[in-house]
């Protein structure tokens, strides 16, 4: 895996103390990388491996298009958020908990790329900004306290997961490519929630988890059409 500027910048290197303007730096380096390139090389094979692709209608295709430029955006969104917490995170162990789980993500990012290219398809053109905007949000989880950007963690991990297990039942029963993938990142999803609900994590108020629900599904109609 390459490694990100993101990951030498927290662990420092030549014993250099880097300061939080060189980590915001980095930050704003690797948006640009990831939301208007390609994604990097994953770690993990393809879920899709060496499966058919499936014959599918104009609309199918459109349908699984769609579903999949929105799980794209949502691995853009995973980017960012974890970028955001472990900047700003207070506890080291807790920002290597961000960037392992970062690091899983990457490979869903590169997947769900790939799947798009074979799709003829592209990712959505709104990434930069639901870049920005992830990222905000996770420095301010982060600037809560490593309990409440666990917690965040949590509830974030969980509805991707409810989402993912929504996409799964609309995707062609064919389409064994697609479903693969979801599978295995609903797996991973789940069990990155595990790890901040074992690492204390708090649940969130109501109120929060219902906004968290309403932006999450404001991106999905417009990265599902953009």
């Amino acid at each position: 895996m390459v490694e990100t500027k993101q990951n030498a910048l927290t662990e420092g290197s030549g014993g250099r103390q880097y300061t939080p303007l060189d980590r915001f730096i980095a930050a704003v380096d690797e948006a640009l990388r990831l939301s208007t390139g390609s994604a990097p090389e994953p770690r993990r094979a393809n879920p899709a491996g060496k499966l058919p692709s499936a014959e599918l209608s104009d609309d199918e295709r459109r349908n699984v298009a769609g579903l999949m430029r929105v799980n794209h955006a949502g691995e853009i969104c995973a980017q960012a958020l974890y970028a955001g917490q472990a900047m700003t995170a207070r506890n080291p162990e807790v920002a290597n908990k961000m960037q392992g789980a970062a690091d899983e993500e990457i490979d869903h990012l590169a997947w769900c790329e790939a799947r798009l290219t074979e799709l003829g398809d592209r990712p959505s053109v709104l990434n930069p900004f639901w870049y920005a905007g992830s990222f905000a949000i996770g420095a301010l989880a982060g600037l809560a306290g490593d309990t409440w950007s666990l917690g965040f963690l949590k509830e974030t991990e969980r509805q991707v997961e409810a989402h993912l297990k929504d996409h799964l039942g609309r995707l062609p029963a064919s389409d064994a490519r697609s479903h693969a993938i979801l599978d295995q990142m609903k797996i991973d999803e789940a069990r990155h929630a595990d790890m901040a609900d074992a690492a204390g994590g708090a649940e969130l108020p109501e109120v929060v988890r219902r906004a968290m629900a309403a932006a999450s599904g404001v991106m999905k109609a417009l990265a599902y059409r953009l």
